[in-house]
């Protein structure tokens, strides 16, 4: 969210503007994720008090945040995602439309060489800057089945090479810290605004709280190297995650009612099914269908929406049945969850560090995977089914959301539609914890998008 803030911030700003960034992370090589991709989800463990261990929350602490780390998926928001509660009668509308974030989406798609297909589930204006990856041939036996529903995943895993970034995808299935560095990362594809005179960034700085006076920011307090700073600045943009803003918020005196309350996610359950054919496992990137076939409709007036993912590696094995090694179909379905105020983030007890409480996913959603095995075999009805297993709910989709809410009622939300905190106008809070809902969609396109729109906006 920084990132994409600070870019399209610069396009605009004056020749003598001066920009600090503070991360609280270090600025690590890509080879240090690869070599150390099982131990950053215990290393961001480290930095919060989790109340409801059941409950695991995942991302990554340093410079480029999740980009690092992330699986690259980058799937749009569909429109009725923003109309759940006028379409459907259930959790929240956003503030703004899908028209209002369609160009957004554009420019954030071209800056990380997005890899997809232009005939995808919603309105474009633009084509995708890469071919979509090839599908794999169980692919297409629902592409043929659901021509309208079924796509190639869009993604920031590059379906051929990047002329000065990154190669082209190899398959391989690690992608939360590929080894060959194909998917789109700050480091490798948008470090331009660091390399501006005008902006200045500072590692190992963690902010503590923004410094208000007469309800305008005056600047941040910071800590480094046992040391704490203040900053003064005109303007504010917290870009840390869904559990850092508000805990940035509380140590602030911005602690209204609604701040850190509803932090959430979505909610995926897995399947393994065996097929009489044809081979899996074929296409040219880890997820290669994405299945809209759940997603959509007036089943989600009752039941949380679904969205498939097809994956194109054997994540749990190969099948054991002599010539039908590959007959078997790996899937993971998304749901989304509906925001409740009794999960919140808190500062712990010492007020060291934020504290997360987790009430449990919703019944809606619950609904919804009560009836996904159901669901899921019919929609693969083209296969001969031979086996059906539920692997079972995630823990975690690495996606925090929603504790400082966006909307047009201060009573109701902590930011407006530009993401600018209702009582401190020069206070920007962006990223993923602005959501009012957690759409089935992986958010960091969306959370990308909302940033450069409210640079945009801040700037014109």
């Amino acid at each position: 969210a920084s990132s994409f803030f600070l870019h399209r911030w610069l396009e605009t700003a004056p020749p003598d503007e001066r920009i600090l960034v503070l991360e609280r992370g270090v600025d690590r090589p890509h080879a240090w994720y690869v070599e150390h991709r099982d131990q950053i989800a215990n290393l961001a463990a480290a930095t919060f008090e989790n109340r409801t261990p059941r409950k695991v929350w995942v991302y990554t602490v340093g410079f480029g945040g999740g980009s690092n780390c992330w699986w690259a998926c980058t799937p749009r928001m569909l429109p009725e995602d923003f109309e759940l509660d006028t379409r459907y009668g259930v959790g929240a509308n956003w503030p703004i439309g899908y028209d209002d974030l369609e160009g957004y989406y554009c420019d954030v798609e071209e800056l990380m060489a997005i890899a997809g297909d232009d005939h995808g589930p919603v309105p474009r204006s633009r084509p995708y800057p890469l071919p979509p990856h090839l599908l794999s041939a169980t692919d297409e036996v629902l592409k043929q089945a659901y021509p309208d529903e079924l796509f190639p995943q869009p993604t920031a895993r590059a379906s051929r090479n990047v002329a000065g970034q990154r190669l082209a995808c190899c398959a391989n299935g690690t992608c939360h810290a590929c080894p060959i560095d194909a998917k789109f990362r700050i480091s490798n594809g948008l470090m331009e605004p660091y390399e501006d005179p005008r902006v200045e960034l500072r590692t190992d700085a963690q902010v503590l709280a923004v410094e208000v006076e007469g309800g305008t920011a005056r600047g941040v307090r910071y800590a480094s190297a046992g040391e704490e700073v203040v900053v003064d600045g005109d303007l504010v943009v917290l870009g840390a995650n869904a559990i850092f803003n508000p805990e940035i918020l509380l140590r602030s005196g911005l602690d209204g009612p609604l701040v850190g309350r509803g932090v959430t996610e979505q909610v995926s359950v897995s399947f393994d099914v065996d097929i009489g054919g044809p081979d899996s496992f074929g296409g040219s990137t880890s997820i290669t269908g994405h299945g809209y076939m759940l997603y959509g409709g007036d089943h989600r007036r009752d039941r949380a929406a679904g969205l498939m993912e097809l994956y194109n590696v054997p994540l749990r094995g190969l099948r054991r049945d002599r010539g039908a090694w590959r007959h078997r179909l790996e899937i993971k379905v998304i749901y989304e969850d509906l925001r409740n105020d009794e999960s919140r983030v808190e500062l712990s007890g010492d007020g060291s560090r934020p504290a997360v409480s987790f009430a449990g996913m919703s019944d809606y959603t619950k609904r919804a995977i009560a009836r996904s095995a159901e669901d899921l075999e019919r929609v693969l009805a083209p296969f001969d089914i031979q086996a059906m297993r539920t692997v079972g709910v995630a823990a975690t989709e690495a996606h925090v959301l929603g504790s400082v809410v966006m909307g047009d009622d201060p009573t109701t939300s902590v930011v407006d539609a530009q993401m600018v905190h209702h009582q401190v106008r020069n206070l920007v809070v962006a990223g993923g914890s602005a959501f009012p809902t957690a759409a089935p969609a992986n958010p960091t396109l969306t959370i990308s998008a909302l940033a450069r729109r409210s640079a945009d906006r801040l700037s014109s």
